[in-house]
């Protein structure tokens, strides 16, 4: 065997490989160093899902004859003028990008600075390049990619559809254009546009909500909290979803770094970590986060496709995500996100034929005193209603009509308990319909982590220390972690082989079932791992506690009781959302109603 040289081209074309993966690499690549070049307008076309075409045209600072001749060379770059990794200003440094995706493409460049009195275009052939030319063009640069990957045809063979090769490329470009609302960014494909997002003419806090809200929809906008937080030299901005407003899958948290968007797993890691009370499991939180770092404090040269990062100081990056996340969750107090109560009028909605409830969607013919389900309202139906029984415990519960102080309250004043379970409420301009246990749950749980906080969680000694038998190993688990449960108001101690005795539980917990308690326990252990904080994990064993102690449903709850748990609920961070990330209540607005009967 004999060791030789691999051909320049050829070079190029296995390192091509890292960095131009399918057409939206491509596109994210060229799109990038538009960005870098002070682009206000970048318009991108593909053909194919990007396969036959990728055309991205912006107004940038273009480049000169010598620049473009040095562009399509492997490590030719402007962006590191004193050759510093460690002070990365730009999107782009490691000038691979181009001469990448000439070796497997036709690679066409046209570009012209403003004071240049021609443009000028350079084409790279499979890796050949060709000789710069004079061109005519108006400032800025074009750059053109036809037949990509025809110089490797295996590559072509793992390419998706063109629809979904055309989605990643979109999905690629509002990741860019979320981190940059000053810049006008349009997409365009065979079948029409994709994409025109408009300059919104700063980057300021509000041409940013702007923008996520165009990308994100206005449903995001309306249930999401600002983010503005400040730890020594790193600053975290943009918007976080509502703990009630969250997706079936990962995909809406978007993070940037530096104006990058990234794909990092300190940071998923950390918004799972703040939203871990909040979001119910297998759903996820939906964001548009931004941190902006000094760059010596941050390793973007991980990856060529820089989607990953380093932090020199992790542990200050996640704390500042974590803390920000949750503050502003708990400075929204009870408030739950709109599309609660959208989810419960579509559940509610009579029409199932597939779209939208509408009194056009009735028969023709449809008359409700001739219904099957109706008795002839003038008749049998007029008598029943003139003879109706004295109203049930749960309908008179708030026989009295509240007062318009009552009702002013966020949450309203209780009219009613349905089955034991359900409180409706009175508000000035519709109804709120809380699930009683869920609610007092979340309650007390808050209660829980103050007293933590004070480090002076209250403690109930029992009257006669309940014995619990117990698996072996599952006793050891709790006697390894006996220290950790006294200090949450619950003490145990070791009872012969397989058993333990519990002598003291938090006072908040009351006449809680302890036997219970400490088998929900120990499954709460089962799922800590290794990757759990000591904060997070006694998060979880409060949360454990709390959901023993709460209003059971079943349970008959006064007047008094049930506008003692409203108020509560008004003053408590969170209250929107149980332990478990459900929500606690929900809200129904008066033509929401009169909708569902068709009467607007």
């Amino acid at each position: 065997m004999h060791i030789r040289r691999l051909d320049p081209i050829l070079i190029d074309r296995i390192a091509a490989g890292e960095v131009v993966e399918r057409p939206a690499s491509a596109v994210k690549e060229i799109v990038e160093n538009a960005i870098d070049a002070g682009a206000t307008r970048i318009e991108i076309v593909i053909e194919e899902g990007g396969r036959r075409l990728i055309r991205v045209t912006d107004n940038g600072a273009g480049m000169s004859a010598d620049d473009l001749a040095l562009a399509v060379e492997r490590h030719a770059t402007s962006k590191l003028p004193d050759g510093d990794l460690l002070a990365i200003n730009t999107l782009g440094f490691r000038g691979e990008a181009l001469p990448s995706i000439g070796s497997v493409a036709r690679l066409s460049i046209t570009t012209r600075r403003a004071d240049a009195p021609h443009g000028s275009s350079i084409l790279v052939d499979a890796g050949i390049k060709n000789a710069v030319k004079p061109a005519s063009f108006e400032r800025g640069t074009r750059v053109e990619v036809a037949d990509l990957f025809y110089a490797t045809p295996a590559r072509l063979k793992f390419l998706k559809t063109d629809r979904a090769e055309a989605q990643a490329v979109a999905d690629m470009v509002k990741r860019n254009a979320m981190a940059h609302p000053d810049i006008r960014f349009t997409l365009s494909h065979d079948s029409g546009t994709l994409i025109d997002y408009p300059d919104e003419g700063s980057s300021d806090a509000e041409a940013l909500a702007r923008r996520v809200g165009r990308i994100m929809g206005q449903d995001f906008t309306d249930n999401a909290l600002p983010i503005d937080a400040i730890r020594e030299d790193a600053r975290l901005y943009g918007l976080a979803g509502l703990g009630t407003y969250h997706r079936p899958t990962a995909n809406a948290a978007h993070l940037h770094v530096n104006g990058r968007p990234v794909r990092d797993r300190l940071l998923v890691g950390a918004i799972k970590a703040a939203y871990q009370d909040h979001v119910p499991n297998g759903r996820h939180p939906a964001v548009a986060l931004f941190i902006e770092v000094p760059p010596h404090l941050v390793d973007v040269n991980v990856h060529p496709a820089k989607s990953e990062v380093r932090f020199r100081d992790p542990g200050l990056i996640r704390g500042l995500i974590v803390g920000a996340i949750r503050d502003a969750l708990a400075g929204a107090g009870h408030r739950a996100s709109s599309t609660v109560a959208t989810r419960t009028l579509d559940a509610l909605r009579p029409y199932s034929g597939g779209g939208s409830y509408s009194p056009q969607a009735r028969p023709v013919n449809w008359d409700w005193q001739q219904s099957p389900a109706s008795p002839g309202f003038q008749e049998t139906a007029q008598a029943s209603f003139e003879n109706l029984a004295t109203p049930s415990a749960d309908s008179r519960i708030a026989s009295v009509e509240p007062s318009v102080t009552d009702t002013a309250h966020p949450l309203g004043a209780a009219r009613a308990q349905l089955h034991g379970t359900y409180i409706i409420a009175q508000t000035q301009n519709g109804i709120v319909l809380v699930d009683q246990h869920a609610a007092h749950e979340r309650l007390v749980y808050e209660r829980l982590k103050r007293e933590r906080a004070l480090r002076s969680i209250a403690r109930q000694m029992l009257l006669i220390p309940a014995v619990i038998d117990l698996d072996p190993s599952d006793a050891q688990k709790l006697i390894d972690r006996a220290p950790v449960l006294a200090e949450l108001g619950l003490v145990i101690e070791p009872f012969g082989q397989g058993a333990i005795a519990v002598s003291e539980v938090p006072a908040a917990l009351g006449d809680s079932d302890v036997p219970a308690l400490i088998h929900d326990l120990i499954d709460s252990m089962e799922e800590w791992g290794t990757t759990l904080a000591l904060e997070d994990r006694l998060d979880h064993v409060l949360a454990t506690f709390a959901c023993h102690h709460s209003v059971r449903a079943g349970r008959r709850l006064r007047p008094e009781e049930m506008d003692a748990l409203l108020r509560e609920m008004e003053a408590t961070p969170n209250s929107g959302q149980c332990n478990h990330g459900r929500p606690t209540y929900v809200e129904l607005k008066l033509t929401d109603i009169e909708r569902l009967f068709g009467r607007s």
